[in-house]
This record gives structure tokens, C-alpha cells and sequence, in this order.
């Protein structure tokens, strides 16, 4: 079979490699896809915006039997509608369905009839009103943008002050364009932050894994926010009983729920938790595999992906045994010096690239020049990911394959997977 995958990023080339391996295909096209992606397939260098016109005729020319997408924006935008209007098939959410990711004011409203644990919040369009709101309760929240913002869209306010600089950011100064038309003030929910990956015919689902991401651009979570310096999975946080009721009080739930309401959700759901005192509680969903997650969560996955997509797409998940690396996996972004702010493009990249015993580069911002020789071309530059038995090997082995690569100004967290390794060393004493 042919696969498409959609996207240019880390996690496009996570997908690519898992196309790649598999048996069942043939050729693999990602668009528009990276340096790095050439080593799975082909590029194909269409621009995946709506309304897909290019990117039906290229399905369509290439015999193409399988189309998964990556980022958000597509699949917001309608991406899955377009292809199965032509009877392509695609993994991926309806545009409805995608409201999930698109709308947190959809999200945080379809979990309230839901009755699906999350923070108290409540919706504004108006300045004033939701500045009112905060003085009367006279305390901090956290404020989010209704619609994408590239992961920037949500501000965690120290004091009642920054809450209401990031509402007039929002309503007033209009800094995240139309995702800011409304704004979510919500209770902030304290507890330890998991991630945890599902694949949906509509009906059944499999976990894929959990995982625990590291947005901030320093150690010890300081600095701005990014769009993730690194990732491990599995989380040691989520024993056995704990995914039970994530199971029977989230995803169940939201699955149940979006078949009711009529927008049966189909493909990955990406749930971002907190593990509060009260139980889990949904931060948010995301309608697809996250960056750098998809680059440790794939590699822990021993059952062909290609497989378990097929088996998604056909409504057969029930029929599937999903088989796992009995392990954990580690995940090190590489990126540019300046990254998140301003950063120069086109360092020359050097050094030990290759995939071997464990160790996986999967590349996002680089290009091939015309003279082959590969260069930067992005904040998030690579994701050096490694299993290993232990939590300790895996992280030991991403770090020292990272040491393997260098390029001017390249920059990395040194903790990644810190807080794992606290809690299971202090779960030994």
C-alpha cells in the first residue's frame, strides 16, 4: 500500500518512520515534509491548506491508500470532510469532531454536559465583563484563547494583575488574532501533568501510551513556554487503578459523548491530565498525536502502527492486540539558540545522525540544500529519542546520542525526565 502522511514536523517524522517499517507498505510520500523525511520516502512539496485541491489530485495520482495528518490545523480546517468526500480514506477527526482541539470553549462545554472531570472556567467575549469577573473573585486563573494559537494560546496568571494583562492581551490587544474572539478564564488545577494517547474506530479504543512533556525551554521548567524541549513515556505516575478511572471517567466518556452528540470521534486523541488530589481532570484534548510526545510514544509501540491504523479506519480495533516495548522511550529536542524567540537558520549539521541500537533522530526544522548538505531550518531542530529497559537507560542513551550531533548555537534541556526518575526512586524507599 501507498501512505501519505501530512505535516512537517517531528512528529510527521515519527509517522513517516512508521510507515517506512512497515510490511504492508510499498511507498511513503510526506507533505511537505523535512530534511529528515526523505530517509522514510519522498517529499512531496504541496501546501496542505484548504480547500486540498493539490493535495486530492496528488492522492489521486499516486494511488495513495492510507492518509494520516499530523498537525492540528488541517484537521480543524476539515481535512478528514474533504478526503472521505472523495472516498479517500485518512486517519483523522471529522471537522466537527476536531472542535475538540479547535475550541476550548466547545471543549470545556462538551465536558460540562459530560459530566467529564476538568477546572471550573466560564467564557467571555467582552473585556470588561471578564475583568469584572476576576476582580470579584479576586484571584489569579488561568486564561486561554478559544481558538489555536500554536500552543501559546494559554497563560497561567501568578496574581490577579498578569490574569488581567493576558485578558486585555487577548480581548483588547487582539495579540492572538481571531483564536482570541473569546476567552476561557478557568479555575487552576494543581497536580501532576500526564499525557495520555488513545486511537478510536468511534466505538473501541486502544492506548497507545502515556507520556509527560517538558514545555519550558530551561531546566526546571523556567523560561517561556515552547512547543516542547523533550518528552518519556511511559509516565510512572499511572499505576493501574489510576487509568482505570481515566478510563471510566474520561475516555469513555468523551468517546460515548461525541457519538451521542452526533460527531463520532475517529483516529488519535491526545488528553492532557492532571493528576489532582480529587482524581484526574482533563487540562485539554488535542485531536492528534503531540510534538515531541509522537517521538517517544511510536517507538514504544511494537505492533505495526500502520496496522493498528488500518484496524482504526475499518472499525476493528476490538479485533486488534496492540503489543508494546516493555520499556520506556526518551525524547531530546535539539533547537536553536534564540528558539522561542528570534533564531538564524541554515547551520550546517553535523556529526552521528544514524538510527542504531535504540536510538532514533527524527528530524523537524532542517532542509537539504541543493549541494546535499543538510542545515537548520526551525526552532525545534531534531528529537533524539532512545529506549532502554530502565527510565535511566533510556534517558542515558538519548543523551549520549545527542552528544553524537552538533550544529552552531544547538541548545537542549539537561532534565528531561527528571521528574520520572524522582518518582520512581522515591518510590524504592
Amino acid at each position: 500500500m501507498n501512505v501519505l502522511i501530512v505535516g512537517s514536523g517531528g512528529r510527521e517524522s515519527a509517522l513517516a518512520w512508521c510507515a517506512a517499517k512497515s510490511h504492508r507498505v510499498d511507498n511513503v510520500y510526506v507533505v511537505p515534509g523535512n530534511g529528515g523525511t526523505l530517509r522514510y520516502g519522498e517529499n512531496i512539496l504541496i501546501d496542505p491548506v484548504y480547500p486540498y485541491t493539490d493535495l486530492i489530485h496528488f492522492v489521486e495520482d499516486a494511488e495513495v491508500d492510507l492518509t494520516i495528518v499530523g498537525p492540528e490545523a488541517p484537521l480543524v480546517d476539515g481535512i478528514v470532510d474533504t478526503f472521505r468526500r472523495f472516498g479517500y480514506p485518512v486517519l483523522g477527526p471529522s471537522k466537527n469532531a476536531s472542535r475538540l482541539e479547535g475550541s476550548k470553549a466547545f471543549m470545556k462545554e462538551f465536558m460540562a454536559r459530560h459530566s467529564i472531570p476538568t477546572a471550573r472556567f466560564k467564557i467571555f467575549d467582552k473585556p470588561d465583563e471578564a475583568i469584572e469577573f476576576v476582580y470579584k473573585e479576586n484571584r489569579p486563573f488561568v486564561v486561554k484563547t478559544d481558538g489555536l494559537a500554536a500552543g501559546k494560546g494559554a497563560i497561567v496568571a501568578k496574581n490577579i494583575e498578569d490574569t488581567v494583562v493576558a485578558i486585555r492581551r487577548m480581548l483588547v490587544s487582539r495579540e492572538f488574532g481571531e483564536a482570541g474572539d473569546r476567552i476561557i478564564i478557568e479555575d487552576f488545577l494543581e497536580g501532576e501533568e500526564v499525557s495520555v494517547f488513545i486511537i478510536t474506530d468511534g466505538i473501541n479504543y486502544k492506548w497507545l501510551a502515556s507520556a509527560q512533556d517538558h514545555k519550558r525551554i530551561y531546566d526546571n521548567d523556567e523560561g517561556p513556554n515552547t512547543g516542547g524541549m523533550g518528552a518519556y513515556a511511559p509516565a510512572p505516575f499511572l499505576n493501574d487503578d489510576l487509568k482505570r478511572v481515566i478510563d471510566n471517567n474520561i475516555i469513555k466518556p468523551t468517546i460515548n459523548g461525541m457519538r451521542s452528540e452526533g460527531y463520532p470521534y475517529t483516529g488519535i486523541l491526545y488528553i492532557g491530565l492532571m493528576l489532582t488530589k480529587s482524581g484526574p481532570a482533563v487540562v485539554e484534548y488535542n485531536v492528534r498525536l503531540g510534538d515531541p510526545e509522537a517521538q517517544v510514544v511510536l517507538p514504544l509501540i511494537s505492533t505495526d502502527f500502520i496496522e493498528i491504523a488500518s484496524a482504526a479506519l475499518s472499525g476493528k480495533l476490538d479485533e486488534l492486540n496492540v503489543k508494546y516495548y516493555d520499556g520506556y522511550c526518551c525524547g531530546v529536542v535539539m533547537s536553536s539558540e534564540g528558539y522561542p524567540g528570534a533564531y538564524k537558520k541554515g547551520w550546517e549539521i553535523g556529526g552521528n545522525l544514524n538510527d542504531e541500537g535504540g536510538k532514533f533522530v527524527f528530524h523537524a526544522g532542517t532542509k537539504i540544500l541543493p549541494d546535499g548538505r543538510l542545515v537548520t531550518d526551525g526552532g525545534r531542530v531534531l528529537c533524539v529519542s532512545a529506549l532502554g529497559k530502565t527510565l535511566v537507560e533510556a534517558i542515558d542513551s538519548a543523551y549520549d546520542k545527542a552528544g553524537e550531533i552538533h550544529f552552531n548555537g544547538a541548545f537542549y534541556r539537561r532534565d528531561i525526565g527528571k521528574k520520572g526518575l524522582k518518582f520512581l526512586n522515591k518510590k524504592k524507599k
